[in-house]
């Protein structure tokens, strides 16, 4: 299992640049002397913490709950002020009876990679089932599995990003409920990478578990907010359009706030997102999964790094800090993945440091690597076209760049895609 991680932030040293950037690392490794970037969790003062809705739900002693038998959708994500998991607090609570314990992807403790179904198993600590909702043949609650329950809560950290799937699971189970009659409650917390939104809205004729809300790749909500924005959208009459849908909201959480300025104890959403620089990254650099290149699974640095064999890192780091995005700096660097794409070979890559983290944006940065990478490499480098439509959210990217497009065309329809969104979701903001 993978270490809470309390602190980040190590400057690179001149000369472990300079070694990274001439040779390859062991397989899967890095230098223990670099970092990824200066973020650091910060000390935040006690009286402008942000309350996530469980410290919140926690603090009012469970009134708004009180007497309900619970169902709670959960993983080691959700702590409390006291680094507390949600499940024990809500365990321990004298005016609720928490029933059962439902679990996403990566389970309920956090450590399955990517793709790994789970089955259900019991809780050590309050003895309680843990229900996937990641296993063979189910990402939904069954009626069944709803039928002595009253409420059923979600608390999860999300990402920020729409192919992350925490937000779908809680989207699923917002229908379920809705059909079994029983209310819903979303302990809300921060998204860790601010409101900014950037990229297309997901398309119509787009349906998967990794594209299921109308919303851009970083679509700059909170979990509360996708659950009143997905509640809003159901059509008139339906179960979902009458779903008894309760947010409990945060206290001292704005839309500038990142994850490390909240005071909130740091976990590893996933086992590959591993930092704050990585959630920054992930919602442009995560697309380049639907490409033939490494994003870093299988090293030190997942999505902090992206790497191929036939890759030549030092004229492209070269070429996109000349390029100069905001928010980022871009080092050579060759690894040898110990999983997933690529494994056993050696990569040419490229490391990106996030130097300022409100700057920095994501896609970005995807298009003018793949802008690079088109030009640099034409005979090796490729998406495919439609997991590439589907993490996007639209055709503009893979369709631009096959016709010759340059980068700021495709932004262009990028941003003005992100602006109708915030237009178009003022109404189920709750933070300004």
């Amino acid at each position: 299992m993978k270490k809470i991680i309390m602190a980040y932030g190590v400057f690179i040293s001149a000369a472990a640049v300079l070694l990274c950037a001439c040779s390859a690392m062991s397989p899967g490794k890095r230098d223990t002397t670099e970092t990824s970037s200066p973020i650091v969790n910060r000390t935040i003062p006690a009286e402008t913490r942000v309350l996530t809705g469980l410290d919140i739900l926690e603090r009012d002693g469970f009134r708004q709950i009180a007497g309900k038998r619970i169902g709670l959708i959960t993983n080691h994500s959700s702590v409390n002020m006291k680094g507390e998991n949600a499940a024990d607090v809500l365990w321990r609570a004298k005016k609720i009876k928490l029933v059962k314990i439902f679990s996403p992807e990566h389970g309920f403790r956090g450590i399955e990679n990517e793709g790994v179904r789970i089955e259900s198993s019991t809780d050590t600590a309050t003895g309680l089932p843990v229900i996937s909702l990641y296993g063979r043949n189910r990402l939904r609650p069954t009626q069944e599995m709803l039928k002595d329950i009253d409420v059923l809560v979600f608390d999860i950290q999300d990402i920020g990003a729409r192919f992350y799937t925490y937000l779908t699971t809680m989207g699923y189970a917002m229908e379920e409920a809705a059909r079994a009659g029983i209310d819903f409650v979303v302990l809300d917390r921060p998204n860790p990478i601010g409101g900014i939104t950037e990229g297309p809205v997901l398309e119509d004729g787009i349906s998967l578990f990794t594209a299921y809300y109308r919303v851009p790749a970083r679509h700059g909500l909170t979990a509360g907010e996708m659950a009143l924005f997905h509640k809003s959208r159901a059509a008139d009459g339906s179960p979902l359009a009458r779903l008894n849908l309760r947010i409990i909201k945060m206290e001292n959480w704005n839309r500038n706030i990142f994850f490390n300025e909240t005071g909130i104890k740091w976990t590893d959403p996933s086992p590959n997102i591993r930092e704050p620089a990585a959630e920054v990254l992930y919602p442009g650099i995560g697309c380049f999964e639907a490409s033939n290149l490494s994003v870093g699974r299988g090293t030190d640095i997942p999505f902090l790094w992206f790497g191929a064999p036939w890759l030549d890192g030092r004229k492209l780091s070269a070429q996109l800090n000349a390029d100069r995005l905001p928010g980022v700096s871009f080092t050579e660097l060759s690894l040898i993945p110990d999983r997933s794409v690529h494994k056993g070979i050696k990569c040419g890559g490229v490391k990106i440091t996030v130097t300022d983290q409100k700057a920095v944006r994501a896609l970005d940065m995807l298009v003018y690597i793949s802008w690079h990478l088109k030009k640099n490499h034409p005979a090796d480098f490729r998406f495919r076209e439609k997991e590439i439509r589907d993490m996007t959210g639209t055709s503009a990217l893979y369709d631009m760049l096959e016709a010759g497009a340059g980068p700021e065309e495709i932004l262009k329809i990028y941003r003005q895609s992100s602006a109708h969104f915030e237009a178009d979701t003022a109404d189920i903001r709750l933070y300004r």
